[in-house]
């Protein structure tokens, strides 16, 4: 393409219904829709990209028109400023053009063999390629003998020239695509799922020769794809739980993406075991994605279908104008080749879900824009008609071999003996189960684990080292006995009832003279001391105690009530009781 002409480019958001011209970060963050628009003058389309949360079709097209509206504004701007300046632009030729008398004659030698492969609907991809390969070998030695001076580019220019010339002119004015397709239908589609059962979710999507692999896998939040600083900055998002990674041929796109409904980190693999084209198999990934997250058991509102729309035109010689067009269903690799969009789009039943334009002319009328989404839309809802005979609606629960994911509420009061000195507890956790464990706030940590089998065995650690959690409530400002259970070098380690999980007294409360070590008072394990309770710190948790403060006039000791809190497993969390600490 070569620029003639200005273009001007926003971002348009969708906030409680309301339109919004490049919203800013935190509009962004609530809104539903994220699309760029490019326009050329005229209100022509150059470029548009967008995630959106189901929009409608309606509000999306008119999201779309209000972004080229606003574009012509900047386009305005622009050409006043460059009135203003009396800068000329300066004129591009093109390179590469092939000689009209070299095309003329490869016209002549190759139209009639090339018509043939074209309109011969049993060659796939493979076949076709290899017999306009022959008839473009053949014709480029002949060409040579022809035209000995010509450039070795404007002999293989000229053929391509007269091959999409007869490729577009067969859609025009014929109606008729290479694979026998009428412009509107799609591929022969297959789909099957749970292809391999050791995997969390596997699907298996084909639509005509293109073919892709997807499956699924689950980890823990702590595997979550950690963005980069700028990357937080611009999308507000530190963490990501969901992530496509989609493989083709030698080419590798990473598309990210979130699903809200999952408590752990989700990995679809998309490899495209055959692929027609790079339109055609990233929104087969998509489908087949889709298919993939219900057979592992993703609790996704609504299943998800893509597909992509071409273009064929035909231009005026005198000013560029698009005099005609077909918009074809549902492309092959050659119609993308040959022609002059690769519109890609995605969605629900309900609405769209993301989109992504590429264009090879300087510009399109909105109105081709707005019959592709109709066109792409009534793909879509067939292409999900397909895809719910296979599986309709995510399985109910995960498989067998799936990992699971479960919440534990952990009072502060509680923390430490759940957690264990130096987080000895959860480190011999997750090194005898394999479970991960991650603190999600002050009191709620989330499990996960690979299989049934391994939370199993967490569940019963987490008994065992909480089994006498019930401990007693202890009154703020009373003196108990504390039986010491270790010397360190920092304090001493006591416990104030036998179930106790044992905490530090440390030197500087041992006595109000400075000691550098516990021996210097000459306490043993074993020795009861007096110590005066002066509740929880509120960052830990961890019970504050001191000898110190009474060898000033000892203070009555109280008895010790039952604490109701305690650990629990799976969610639920408790409602705070009042006590005295």
């Amino acid at each position: 393409i070569i620029w003639s002409f200005f273009v001007g480019a926003v971002r348009v958001g969708l906030v409680d219904g309301e339109t919004i011209i490049n919203p800013t970060r935190k509009q962004l963050s609530s809104s539903t829709l994220n699309l760029v628009v490019a326009g050329a003058p005229q209100s022509q389309v150059v470029m548009l990209e967008a995630t959106a949360e189901n929009i409608l079709q309606q509000d999306f097209c008119h999201a779309i028109k209000v972004g080229v509206k606003q574009t012509q504004h900047i386009i305005q701007g622009i050409q006043q400023l460059v009135k203003e300046r009396g800068v000329v632009k300066r004129t591009v030729q093109k390179l590469y053009v092939a000689p009209e008398e070299i095309v003329e004659c490869a016209n002549k030698l190759a139209s009639n063999k090339i018509y043939a492969v074209f309109t011969d609907s049993g060659h796939d991809k493979i076949s076709r390629d290899e017999a306009i390969n022959k008839i473009r070998l053949e014709t480029e030695e002949q060409l040579k003998e022809k035209f000995p001076e010509a450039e070795p580019y404007e002999i293989i220019e000229s053929f391509n020239v007269v091959s999409k010339d007869i490729f577009r002119n067969l859609v025009l004015n014929e109606y008729r695509r290479c694979d026998g397709r009428d412009l509107t239908s799609l591929r022969d589609i297959k789909c099957e799922v749970d292809m391999f059962k050791m995997l969390h979710g596997s699907a298996l999507f084909q639509r005509g020769q293109t073919q892709v692999l997807c499956t699924v896998t689950f980890d823990s939040i702590e595997s979550s794809v950690k963005s980069d600083v700028i990357s937080t900055a611009v999308s507000g998002i530190k963490d990501k739980n969901f992530m496509l990674h989609y493989e083709v041929s030698f080419t590798v796109v990473s598309l990210a993406s979130f699903v809200s409904d999952t408590s752990d980190q989700c990995l679809i693999l998309s490899f495209s075991l055959y692929s027609n084209s790079l339109g055609s198999s990233s929104m087969a990934s998509a489908c087949g994605g889709s298919l993939a997250l219900m057979d592992a058991g993703v609790p996704v509102s609504s299943a998800v279908a893509g597909v992509a729309i071409g273009l064929i035109t035909k231009c005026s010689l005198e000013n560029g104008d698009i005099e005609d067009y077909r918009l074809l269903t549902d492309i092959l690799g050659i119609e993308d080749y040959y022609g002059d969009m690769d519109f890609k789009m995605a969605g629900t039943n309900k609405g769209i879900t993301a989109l992504q334009v590429d264009l090879k002319l300087p510009g399109i009328p909105i109105k081709i824009v707005m019959e592709a989404i109709q066109q792409a839309t009534a793909a879509k809802r067939e292409i999900l008609h397909i895809m719910n005979q296979t599986l309709a609606k995510p399985r109910p629960s995960r498989k067998e071999s799936g990992p699971v994911v479960e919440t534990i509420h952990v009072p502060l009061s509680k923390r430490l003996r759940f957690v264990g000195p130096g987080a000895y507890n959860l480190k011999k956790l997750q090194a005898q189960t394999g479970v991960t464990v991650s603190q999600l706030d002050e009191e709620t940590y989330s499990v996960f684990a690979p299989t049934p089998t391994a939370m199993h065995e967490a569940r019963e650690f987490i008994h065992d080292i909480c089994k006498d959690d019930q401990e007693v409530n202890l009154e703020f400002g009373a003196v108990y006995t504390a039986t010491i259970t270790e010397i360190r070098d920092s304090g001493v380690m006591v416990k104030l009832y036998p179930n106790m999980t044992p905490v530090l007294l440390h030197n500087s409360q041992l006595d109000q003279r400075k000691i550098k070590h516990p021996s210097a008072l000459g306490l043993e394990v074993g020795q009861e001391i007096q110590v005066k309770y002066f509740g929880r710190d509120p960052t830990d948790g961890r019970m504050r105690l001191s000898r110190k403060i009474l060898q000033s006039p000892a203070t009555t000791v109280l008895k010790t009530l039952t604490d109701k809190n305690s650990i629990v497993l799976g969610g639920t969390v408790p409602q705070s009781s009042t006590s005295s600490q």
